[in-house]
């Protein structure tokens, strides 16, 4: 019988500059392997076609992923107009075109249509399950895929030049779940014309951005767990933007062994309805959800 292999404690991020043509779960695996973690995620996925932040949680890092995932992301993206595809990117077919370029003006006039709350419907080559399925599975078979609209939010968006080749370079700001593709077609048809994502890149994720990143290939050629150890980020990175209540020894020990506290103590009022990160002399105790007459632990960190 074989021995079971042992795996390293591992606990922290990793901000990876994720490669063109690779999926974020390819990611996952590699970095797993990398510093043989028996536990590590991602906190949202990027196309296969994208490049860009990818953070990877580690160990008790992961239970801090729902907040990073919730958090506001930044891209930088390519338009090719004149043309659209099956797949909203450069990555499929061409189905439609048209000799309609806009023009700069045209776009500074057209692009403050698609700040604030917006409405999409989302590629039919995504990951969103219809019916338990994939979409994405559903449309490469061939079947129609009735995607349903939802809302999101772009804080912010820019022009950032014209280029030679029918194409034009953007930055936004937005929600959890834009589909920036749709954002590149959209943007097109308003103007009349047609469109499609030649490139994609997320500058943001959450609190994690491209200072905070190391090249997959640089992790790679990193031979001892020294040099691994100092590339991991604390765990404690991710909570910048997350609220925390720093809670008593007594209150700590109570949180630790799933006990609720009460919240007359502590100034969380404003956080009633929502989720913050309890912490002992700066070291994480756990994740809790504040009530008005209880703060209870959702998950307890075990560090």
């Amino acid at each position: 019988m074989s021995k079971r292999k042992k795996y390293d404690d591992v606990n922290g991020w990793i901000i990876i500059d994720k490669p063109r043509d690779m999926t974020s779960n390819m990611v996952v695996n590699i970095t797993r392997r990398i510093f043989n973690a028996n536990k590590n995620g991602h906190t949202g996925t990027l196309d296969p076609f994208a490049t860009g932040v990818l953070p990877i949680a580690f160990g008790e890092a992961t239970k801090l992923i729902p907040f990073v995932t919730d958090g506001e992301k930044e891209y930088e993206f390519i338009v090719k107009w004149g043309a659209s595809t099956n797949t909203d990117d450069s990555e499929g077919d061409v189905i439609a075109s048209t000799n309609n370029i806009p023009t700069k003006a045209e776009i500074l006039k057209t692009i403050p249509c698609f700040i604030g709350k917006i409405k999409q419907i989302p590629p039919m080559y995504s990951a969103i399950k219809i019916n338990g399925e994939r979409a994405y599975s559903l449309a490469r078979q061939g079947q129609e895929v009735d995607m349903p609209e939802r809302e999101i939010e772009i804080y912010d968006l820019e022009l950032l030049e014209m280029l030679p080749d029918n194409s034009s370079k953007f930055r936004v700001r937005c929600s959890k779940g834009t589909y920036v593709r749709t954002l590149g077609k959209d943007i097109a048809l308003k103007l009349g014309s047609l469109g499609y994502l030649k490139e994609l890149r997320r500058t943001k994720c959450g609190v994690f951005s491209l200072n905070d990143k190391i090249l997959l290939e640089s992790l790679k050629n990193m031979v001892y767990k020294e040099e691994l150890a100092r590339v991991l980020l604390p765990i404690e990175t991710s909570l910048r933007d997350i609220a925390v209540i720093a809670v008593s020894e007594g209150d700590a020990a109570k949180l630790k062994q799933g006990q609720r506290i009460s919240p007359k103590n502590y100034d969380a009022g404003h956080l009633i309805g929502s989720g913050a990160v309890a912490v002992f002399n700066d070291n994480l105790v756990a994740i809790v959800g504040v009530e008005e007459s209880r703060i209870s632990p959702l998950r307890v960190f075990n560090i």
